[in-house]
C-alpha cells in the first residue's frame, strides 16, 4: 500500500488459477457496516481472485473482536488507531490500515429549537459510547473553543449504546443525540438533520486533511511472514470499495444485509459510505492523524491513549502493496 498511491484500483486484479493459497481470518461485528464490504469480497470471490480464503468470524461486540485478536484466534479486526498506538507502546506489533473516513454527528429533530452548539445548554444530550468517546471529547473541545461552553456541565449528557439513543432521539425523549454515521444517515432520511458533523467538528480545530478513525488492525509480524495473503486481503478491501463506489445494482443486492427499511434510507446509506472512502493514505494523512492523536491525547489523557502521550512509530501501515 505505498504510502503516496490512492486507496482505489483503476480495476480489480486479475482472477488466478488454483485454489486459494492462503486463509485471512477477520474477526467482525455481526451487524457492523464492515459486514457489507465483506459480503462483496465473497459474493464477487474478490478473495479467490487475490489467491486467498476468507473467513469470517462474527463476534458479539467490540471488545470480543480484540479479546479474539489478541488470543490470536483471528489475524484481522476492525478498531481505531488511538487503540493501535496504545497497544504498541505496550509491546505488541499492531498497525492498522484505513477502513473508512466516515464519521458521526450531531443529530437533532427538524423543527428542533437547537440550532447551534450553544443552544444545547440545559438539553438532554445522547452520546454513543461512555464519556471518553472521541466524538464526544472533540465535540466539547469545539464548543469550548469557539463559544466558551463547557458541553459536559451545561447539557445532561446521556451515554448509551447508538441504536438505544436513536430511538431516544426519535420519540423525544432526547434533545440532541451525537451517533455514529450510520445511524444519522437513517435519521436524516425521517426528518432530522445534523447540527454539526463530526469532520466539520475536526475542521473547526484545524485538521482539515479526512483523517479513517477506524481501519483493518493486523500483527506486522503476520502481515511480513504471509506477505502474499495480507496484500491479497487489502487488495480483495479496495476491490470491494471499488464496487461498492461505482455499481448501484450492488447497494440494491445489500439492501436485506443492511436492513434499509425505505429507498431513501439506502441511499443515504449508500452516498455517506461513499462518501466515506478513503482516497489518500500519504504522509499528509499521516500528519493529520498524529495531530489529532494529539488533540485527543490532550482531551482525554492516559484513560484514551495510555501513559505515552505520543503516537506510536508504526501505528500505521505504509508498506507498499504488491
Amino acid at each position: 500500500m505505498a504510502a503516496t498511491a490512492g486507496l482505489l484500483p483503476i480495476r480489480s486484479a486479475p482472477a488466478k488459477e488454483g485454489p486459494p493459497e492462503s486463509r485471512v481470518t477477520i474477526g467482525v461485528l455481526k451487524f457492523g457496516t464492515v459486514d457489507w464490504e465483506l459480503d462483496v469480497i465473497r459474493h464477487h470471490n474478490l478473495d479467490r481472485q487475490e489467491g486467498i480464503q476468507l473467513e469470517i468470524v462474527e463476534l458479539a461486540s467490540k471488545q470480543a473482536t480484540a479479546v479474539a485478536f489478541m488470543g490470536n484466534s483471528v489475524d484481522v479486526i476492525v478498531n481505531d488507531w488511538i487503540w493501535v498506538s496504545r497497544q504498541r507502546h505496550e509491546g505488541h506489533d499492531f498497525t492498522f490500515y484505513p477502513y473508512s473516513n466516515a464519521l458521526g454527528a450531531l443529530v437533532v429533530a427538524g423543527g428542533s429549537p437547537i440550532k447551534t452548539l450553544p443552544d444545547l445548554k440545559g438539553k438532554r444530550l445522547g452520546i454513543a459510547g461512555g464519556p471518553l468517546d472521541k466524538s464526544w471529547l472533540l465535540l466539547q473541545a469545539l464548543a469550548t473553543e469557539r463559544h466558551g461552553i463547557d458541553l459536559e456541565t451545561a447539557s445532561e449528557a446521556i451515554f448509551g449504546a447508538t441504536p438505544l439513543l436513536a430511538r431516544k432521539l426519535e420519540t423525544g425523549e432526547l434533545d440532541a443525540a451525537l451517533l455514529y454515521w450510520p445511524f444519522a444517515a437513517r435519521l436524516e432520511t425521517k426528518g432530522f438533520h445534523r447540527l454539526v458533523g463530526v469532520s466539520e467538528v475536526m475542521a473547526g480545530l484545524g485538521i482539515t486533511e479526512p483523517v479513517p478513525l477506524v481501519g483493518y488492525v493486523f500483527r506486522e509480524a503476520w502481515a511480513r511472514e504471509n506477505r502474499d495473503a495480507a496484500n491479497g486481503f487489502l487488495r480483495a478491501t479496495r476491490a470491494a470499495k471499488a464496487i461498492l463506489l461505482r455499481s448501484d445494482a450492488e447497494w440494491q443486492r445489500l439492501r436485506p444485509i443492511i436492513k434499509a427499511e425505505t429507498e431513501a434510507e439506502l441511499t443515504s446509506l449508500r452516498d455517506t459510505y461513499r462518501t466515506g472512502i478513503p482516497n489518500a493514505w500519504s504522509s499528509k494523512e499521516h500528519a493529520a492523524a498524529a495531530k489529532l492523536f494529539g488533540v485527543l491525547s490532550e482531551l482525554g489523557g492516559p484513560s484514551l491513549v495510555g501513559a505515552n502521550p505520543e503516537l506510536a512509530p508504526g501505528t500505521f501501515w505504509s508498506e507498499p502493496i504488491r
